[in-house]
């Protein structure tokens, strides 16, 4: 184990000083993108005006044989498009396969002063991130960069979920944790093939109505479909905020069910999810309205916080009380809603800011 004085230490002789506080810019949205592709390339600046993160993807939707053109892609857009203050990610190679030794010795390299964050699939415990920690102490080094790269984890493994605070506390360069569902799916062997979302088997049912001899077992009963990654959100939102980090929803595969993929999104932002991923253009939109408070909120909350003054006390207002934990929770809603406006023009008139 470190001693504590010297977790922020550089892991390398001329290293960036690692991070002592997580930026929070606002990632409603982790826009993936096939870099190997140009006429995708292509639109990244048109795309990049209305997205908070666009992430070059070089693992699992990249065929073998597309790998190397895939990283090449990569360090093209990050050393030719400019994408504004939109963030720039990727996802690397698992740590168990071939790619991703070279993955990273040349994104750091060559555009490591481009990128922002670098996502790490299928992590299972700390040992993962002390591995890459080293690599990109070295590697940043190397590059002569000035500012340390920040690194997501991916939950995809149960082993993952059993470790996810040593994981979250593994280093200073930590950004944030993503729900993976359909690998943690089959790793766990839950019966779905659905990639995210509920699942009309996972249920609950009213109890029977009363019948002439007792409970009528075959009357219709209201049946409620339920989320089946509720405590995994839940147990990952925890970890985030005990580790001052931030947590993701991860991919909605059916691309044309936009109301349930918007459903999914709000369960994940009413839990403590700051962003979701996006796997197509349609769901862009979907994060973006999501993951924004409602103006209404916002408007509530700005209330509460002027009519608490000093924030200690209690005050009834439209009928409710109101306390030092609303002041907290109206404070989490304006925080978010000032850090969204200073970007979108538009939340700024909406919210009257």
């Amino acid at each position: 184990m470190r001693s504590p004085k010297d977790f922020f230490a550089p892991l390398a002789v001329g290293a960036p000083d690692p991070l002592r506080e997580i930026p929070t810019r606002p990632s409603r949205m982790i826009h993936f993108f096939p870099p190997h592709l140009d006429k995708v390339t292509a639109k990244l600046p048109a795309i990049a005006a209305k997205t908070d993160v666009l992430l070059g993807n070089l693992e699992d939707a990249i065929p073998m044989d597309a790998k190397e053109a895939a990283r090449a892609g990569m360090v093209k857009v990050g050393r030719e498009m400019d994408l504004g203050d939109t963030q720039l990610w990727t996802r690397v190679n698992s740590l168990d396969s071939p790619w991703v030794l070279d993955d990273l010795t040349t994104l750091v390299t060559e555009i490591g002063d481009r990128l922002d964050v670098i996502m790490i699939p299928k992590v299972e415990g700390p040992e993962d991130i002390h591995y890459v920690d080293r690599l990109l102490a070295q590697l940043e080094a190397r590059a002569g960069l000035e500012r340390p790269l920040m690194v997501h984890a991916i939950l995809e493994t149960a082993r993952g979920v059993a470790n996810i605070e040593e994981i979250c506390l593994a280093s200073p360069r930590m950004q944030g944790l993503s729900l993976g569902p359909a690998d943690l799916a089959a790793n766990r062997r839950m019966k779905t093939t659905r990639v995210g979302g509920g699942h009309p088997g996972y249920l609950v049912r009213e109890d029977p109505p009363a019948g002439e001899d007792g409970p009528a077992y075959d009357a219709p009963r209201t049946v409620f479909q339920q989320d089946l990654w509720h405590y995994t959100i839940s147990r990952m939102v925890d970890a985030c905020a005990m580790a001052g980090i931030l947590p993701f929803y991860g991919p909605f595969g059916d691309i044309k069910d936009t109301v349930a993929c918007e459903d999914q999104f709000r369960n994940a932002y009413l839990l403590g999810c700051v962003g979701a991923w996006s796997l197509h253009p349609v769901q862009i939109d979907i994060a973006k309205k999501v993951f924004s408070p409602e103006p209404s909120e916002v408007a509530h909350a700005l209330e509460v916080i002027e009519a608490m003054g000093d924030g200690t006390g209690a005050v009834m207002l439209n009928g409710k009380m109101e306390d030092d934990a609303s002041v907290k929770q109206c404070k989490v809603v304006v925080e978010l809603a000032r850090e969204l406006a200073v970007r979108d023009p538009e939340l700024a008139e909406l919210y009257n800011f």
